[in-house]
């Protein structure tokens, strides 16, 4: 392809340096660059000015990722309606959880339909949960299970690592572990971001890149709790 898309993916000087060098080393094949919202710096920019048709350095006013993620923060609820009958929601319906083995793979969907772009943070507890959007549907059979289908994407979250889901395919990500989750949602570029987030730093796990064509819903694989938390912006950071 002649595109390469890395939105928020954490790119800074270095990572800038060694794309660089990928390019020089094949200068007639990649056209379109995406870098919005990473941390290249003035010195590493200058290396892509040559070969390059466009180039996306849209940072968020400049300011640093996570609070350029921040600022498209979303207030989610659960929907009581899509919840499976093992799960108890609480907390104003932002905590969900499970009461009944994992084997039955309960899930629920929140009530926002996105079609724009969204950031939001989960923290779960257990050994294991997948946090996904989806188109709306019913969800009572194995083939509705979120990431197991073609219109839902989603990453599973384990002890020791995770794996990124769609139609039935999975691919695993080596990450140390984190009970705190970000997603960051572009539904008119189409991108898809999952964060682990370590005292207040942003981590990239993994991106999908799709074309969506109707509105997207949060929604959860629960084997213990899924809770929503709530991300404040201050313009300041």
């Amino acid at each position: 392809s002649t595109l390469c898309r890395l939105s928020g993916c954490l790119v800074t000087e270095v990572g800038c340096a060694s794309l660089a060098s990928a390019l020089k080393s094949n200068p007639s094949h990649l056209r379109e660059l995406d870098l919005s919202y990473n941390h290249p710096e003035d010195s590493a920019l200058k290396l892509f000015s040559a070969g390059l048709e466009k180039l996306n350095l849209d940072n968020g006013e400049e300011r640093r990722l996570q609070s350029g993620l921040k600022k498209y923060a979303c207030e989610l609820t659960l929907d009581p309606n899509t919840a499976g009958r093992q799960l108890i929601l609480s907390e104003d319906n932002r905590k969900v959880t499970s009461v009944e083995s994992f084997k039955d793979r309960p899930q629920v969907l929140c009530r926002e339909g996105l079609n724009g772009r969204c950031y939001w943070e989960v923290e779960w507890s257990g050994e294991k949960t997948r946090l996904a959007v989806t188109y709306k549907r019913k969800m009572s059979f194995d083939s509705n299970l979120l990431g197991s289908n073609d219109i839902s994407w989603g990453l599973g979250c384990y002890s020791d690592g995770y794996t990124a889901w769609h139609n039935g395919n999975h691919t695993t990500i080596l990450a140390p572990y984190s009970s705190r989750v970000g997603v960051y949602l572009d539904w008119q570029a189409g991108s898809l971001t999952f964060y682990s987030i370590s005292s207040d730093t942003l981590t990239h796990l993994h991106t999908f890149h799709t074309s969506f064509n109707e509105p997207l819903y949060a929604g959860f694989l629960v084997e213990e709790t899924v809770s929503l938390c709530r991300v404040i912006f201050s313009s300041s950071c």
